[in-house]
């Protein structure tokens, strides 16, 4: 569980919040409460420059919502930034996981339900989840919350590139044939960056970001299986995908120290609500 805020003075106030109750909407599907352990071991965490960015456009740094927050890789390092983060994430599991830290409060709750004042949050935050909310909903909330000014940025990171002419095109293959059946319906807005979805805010223009690590075997075998195609294609057939994936990267890889440079490049959506504190 996320760390208790404290400091009475600077904690902002939140309204009760009813995890199941949704006004009327559709829950989206939670497809990563099965993959949460893994999810929290073995993802990755984005360029810190993409933060500092973020605090350089907000004119106050007093209180950040990070919404799909996940096990709070984002709302972490936002926190090294603004006083305080709200933290919310529909899945109970990923939250029950989440990294505690001082300034961040984590709640299970839906994206449209931030329990947050009206005109109270500086910025909102939305990495690698916006293509699962109900977009009216949580844009409308996004209005509501915001201060006037303030900025909204949400984010994804697309398919992995893997170093080596050997290895890179066997995992392209398997994320297209093998992994790819398995995907839900919206992967496809993480792969095409965000561009088919609506984004009602004055636009800023954000910089060029990616994601880089040196990973061995291992540590990418640990990603792939915090995949929700690897999780459902595991439950469906009671195989294990990654298991063949292994058998064949192994003999091009080199040892099993051996480091190889993956990429994600990052495609981000940032804004400013043309109507601060209040519902359109």
């Amino acid at each position: 569980m996320g760390a208790e805020s404290t400091g009475a003075a600077r904690t902002p106030r939140f309204a009760a919040i009813d995890h199941h109750r949704t006004q009327g909407l559709t829950m989206p599907a939670d497809h990563f409460s099965a993959v949460a352990a893994q999810y929290a071991q073995s993802r990755p965490t984005y360029p810190e420059e993409l933060f500092d960015w973020l605090a350089q456009q907000c004119a106050q740094r007093s209180l950040a919502w990070d919404v799909g927050a996940g096990n709070g890789q984002a709302s972490v390092a936002l926190a090294g930034r603004f006083d305080r983060v709200l933290a919310t994430d529909l899945s109970e599991d990923q939250i029950a996981r989440a990294t505690p830290h001082p300034r961040v409060q984590y709640r299970a709750a839906p994206a449209h339900r931030s329990g947050l004042e009206a005109a109270s949050a500086d910025l909102v935050t939305v990495a690698q989840a916006l293509h699962w909310f109900d977009l009216d909903a949580f844009y409308a909330e996004v209005r509501r919350v915001l201060k006037r000014g303030g900025l909204v940025a949400a984010w994804s990171y697309g398919v992995l590139s893997v170093e080596g002419d050997a290895v890179g095109p066997r995992v392209d293959d398997f994320y297209t044939r093998v992994a790819g059946p398995w995907w839900p319906a919206e992967r496809r807005h993480v792969e095409n960056g965000y561009a088919e979805l609506a984004f009602p805010f004055e636009p800023i223009a954000a910089p060029r970001f990616a994601i880089r690590r040196r990973w061995t075997l291992d540590e990418l075998l640990g990603y792939v299986r915090s995949w929700s195609a690897v999780s459902r294609m595991q439950q469906a057939t009671g195989t294990d995908p990654v298991a063949l994936l292994d058998e064949r990267l192994a003999p091009d890889w080199g040892t099993r120290d051996t480091c190889r440079l993956v990429t994600w490049p990052i495609a981000m959506h940032a804004g400013r609500a043309k109507a601060a504190g209040a519902r359109p």
